[in-house]
């Protein structure tokens, strides 16, 4: 059983370990007893990078690269729409993360993480994330026709593509999301 050459900061599933021994899991486990791993969940494990203070976690990116298998996945939740200056300041303790193969809260490691299987583009713009806010105002503490009229002023100012603003919410939005879309489009305009 030869040993691997481990990527300092990424993250391994048991099946990963197969190419270097017929006995994956026995793998983890005797790298896990020489600390060159670190167990995250059931079959997944991080090679941390060191710093002078010590061991480094992955990065989250990291962690649902190898939990969700390559499949794509996007983080939101309050940093990203507290970021779009549309006067949200909310705070969740974990990161929110759609995806196209789990819900449910996850733990991995210390880290919790809320994951939601939802429709999502590939690289979301900063518009995707507006109709995300408005679809979520409830868990930002906010009103969403209170962040329907800050949007106004913003679009007005030109903070936000208009017409991909208004692909987002048909798209993406509920019906109420696409009334507020339209509704701050108008008064932009005026």
């Amino acid at each position: 059983m030869s040993t691997p050459h481990l990527e300092p900061g990424r993250v391994y599933r048991t099946r990963d370990l197969a190419s270097w021994s017929a006995n994956a899991p026995r793998l983890a486990k005797r790298l896990v007893d020489q600390g060159e791993l670190v167990p995250l969940a059931h079959g997944l494990f991080a090679h941390p990078r060191q710093s002078r203070f010590g061991p480094v976690p992955p990065l989250d990116e990291e962690i649902m690269r190898a939990f969700l298998d390559g499949g794509p996945f996007v983080f939101t939740g309050p940093e990203r729409w507290n970021a779009l200056g549309l006067g949200t300041t909310a705070v969740f303790a974990v990161p929110l993360v759609y995806n196209t193969k789990r819900s449910g809260t996850f733990t991995f490691g210390n880290r919790r993480f809320v994951l939601r299987r939802v429709a999502f583009p590939e690289n979301p713009p900063a518009e995707w994330f507006v109709v995300d806010l408005l679809e979520h105002a409830d868990q930002a503490a906010a009103s969403p026709i209170e962040i329907a009229e800050v949007l106004a002023h913003a679009l007005a100012r030109g903070r936000f593509d208009r017409e991909r603003l208004r692909d987002m919410a048909k798209r993406y939005g509920s019906r109420a999301t696409r009334a507020l879309v339209d509704e701050a489009l108008r008064e932009s305009a005026s």
